[in-house]
């Protein structure tokens, strides 16, 4: 029985039209299957086709083991651990009450059985004799599950589950480990921050994948406190406990309770058992497993298996919350961090900033704009080295420097950025930095002018109406915080009528296992062939094509752009700036 899929001989479909031996298997009451040494089914008696709703011509031809051998939860036994195939191999006989064969309609028939070795039609192969057992043994997942298979579980959940931080995919994780492996169906109920419950996932098992019934997730009633119906109180945190529809089925003591009957009616759930979702310090929520009228009820032998199941979803989800809530705070104190734009005459700017999709969604990423006292504009594009609150914190007092020294100190950028790489120096555990810092002055007539430093930042991308781009690569030095206090040169020119210029952080261009020069290419291109659109949908969609999706940076962006009114066009060539079509 060495599982081949081998076609059967022609003819041979029935116990009628074989060998002496399969003519022989109709004078049996019971079920009766000959297969060869590979185990291919090579004849069946009638009482077999009735018992398994297969006429033979479904049957012969097929391997016994694949095509029939289950456990209780319809799951295909092991190979290596069938008591069927292990007897046929060892030329021995032997009967057992321990399998379940699988109909055509994919219901679970449980069968005491015989196999014993045969000479049939000049081979070696096997006869199977079984029927239907009245089964009103207790069928626990406790009992049908090996403690192998038990620690195995659970291990496998531990570490499915601990492996993410996103609460929804813990979710998934944990439906997708149940079902169809202990239950047809999984129901999660949750209890948010704000204490009501929320019925998070209804999914069943059929045609041999999840079904996600969005028309049974939403709000639920509070929890009762009173109620001693199972899903109120595992919501309390009580003990799991055995429900099905009768157990709904009195008055409603609650709006939990109405809740719960349409559950049942609506997924005809016949066993089901609920246990609570508790985390450290609180109750989470309750998982329910649920089976239907074709699979074996629930005992009360399953409940430490889901106790155990529950606990260890308590722990990833606690943890999961946690990270959550952190990255809520994290992030708001980041958004704070960062200024408000001012408003300039004949100037619109827009800003967005996206955090790290995986790291502690706070770093050191930063763009300012402000206006000086001679009514020029600041703009400041920058970058700490690290993904934390360190990095945060350094990066909120480079900021607050940058802004003192450039509002008090009417020099050109270089020397602010000098000024400010000094002082950088003597702050503690002061991390090395990037930025650009560009003084924008509206000259009238004449056109708009913009000064600007680069300390080992990405250049700025200046974009045309025409679309013509350009990086703005005068004025480059290295990034702050080296100790070596280099003298910093400056670039200059004015920028065309209704050009749009962008600042940004290199998560905007950095991807792994591919040149900077790809992505400076991939971003012009992107703004070239958006520079039409309104500079909020330019921002949103340039941040949207451009921003690689292996990329686990944070991302910040400055973009502004100019008025059309007539303007004159540089008094000097671009220089040494880089020209993109």
């Amino acid at each position: 029985m060495m599982g081949q899929d081998d076609a059967a001989p022609e003819g041979n479909t029935s116990a009628d039209d074989a060998g002496p031996l399969s003519a022989g298997l109709n004078s049996l009451a019971a079920g009766a299957y000959l297969a060869d040494e590979h185990g291919v089914i090579t004849a069946v008696n009638a009482p077999a086709e009735r018992l398994l709703g297969r006429p033979a011509v479904e049957l012969v031809g097929r391997d016994s083991h694949d095509l029939l051998h289950r456990n209780a939860l319809g799951q295909q036994v092991p190979r290596t651990e069938c008591p069927i195939r292990k007897a046929a191999l060892a030329n021995r006989t032997a009967q057992g009450e321990d399998l379940w064969f699988k109909r055509d309609d994919s219901s679970l028939v449980p069968v005491a059985w015989l196999v014993t070795a045969c000479d049939e039609a000049g081979g070696q192969g096997v006869l199977v004799l079984f029927h239907q057992l009245d089964d009103d043994r207790p069928s626990s997942v406790q009992e049908t599950f090996s403690e192998l298979e038990r620690l195995a579980l659970l291990a496998e959940l531990t570490n499915q589950l601990t492996s993410t931080m996103d609460i929804e995919e813990a979710l998934n994780r944990l439906v997708r480990l149940v079902v169809p492996r202990l239950a047809d169906w999984a129901v999660i109920d949750l209890i948010t921050e704000s204490a009501q419950v929320w019925r998070s996932a209804v999914v069943h098992f059929e045609d041999g994948a999840l079904t996600y019934k969005e028309d049974l997730v939403g709000p639920m009633p509070a929890v009762p406190q009173e109620s001693q119906l199972p899903l109120s109180r595992a919501l309390r945190g009580a003990a799991s406990a055995l429900a099905g529809p009768d157990t709904y089925r009195g008055d409603p003591d609650s709006g939990i309770a109405v809740e719960q009957r349409r559950l049942f009616a609506a997924t005809g759930i016949q066993s089901a058992v609920i246990g609570p979702i508790r985390g450290l310090r609180e109750v989470l929520g309750a998982l329910t497993l649920g089976r239907s009228t074709c699979s074996n009820p629930f005992t009360s032998a399953d409940l430490p298996l889901l106790e155990e199941i529950t606990r260890r979803a308590g722990v990833a989800l606690d943890n999961a919350r946690l990270y959550e809530r952190q990255r809520k705070v994290s992030e708001t104190m980041q958004r704070h961090l960062l200024p408000q734009l001012p408003e300039v005459p004949e100037l619109a700017m827009t800003v967005r900033y996206e955090s790290a999709p995986d790291a502690s969604q706070v770093g050191g990423d930063w763009y300012d704009a402000f206006v000086l006292p001679d009514g020029a504009t600041a703009l400041v594009i920058g970058d700490v080295v690290g993904h934390d609150l360190d990095a945060a914190a350094d990066m909120a007092q480079l900021r607050n420097m940058l802004r003192a020294y450039a509002y008090s100190q009417q020099e050109p950028p270089s020397k602010i950025v000098e000024w400010l790489d000094q002082a950088a120096m003597d702050l503690a555990g002061a991390d090395m930095a990037t930025l650009v810092l560009a003084r924008l002055t509206d000259l009238g007539d004449v056109g708009w002018e913009l000064a600007w430093t680069n300390a080992g930042h990405p250049p700025p991308l200046l974009i045309a109406q025409n679309g013509m781009t350009q990086y703005l690569t005068d004025g480059h030095g290295i990034l702050l915080g080296t100790g070596t206090a280099p003298s910093r040169p400056n670039g200059t020119m004015r920028l065309p009528p209704g050009a749009t210029l962008l600042l940004y952080t290199d998560g905007l261009i950095e991807e792994p296992g591919t040149s900077l020069d790809d992505g400076l290419d991939r971003l012009s291109r992107h703004a070239a062939a958006l520079v039409h659109r309104p500079l909020d949908a330019f921002t949103d969609q340039l941040l949207e094509r451009t921003r690689p999706p292996a990329n686990d940076d944070d991302v910040a962006i400055l973009a502004l752009r100019l008025t059309t009114r007539t303007r004159a066009w540089p008094a000097r060539p671009p220089g040494p700036a880089q020209e993109r079509p």
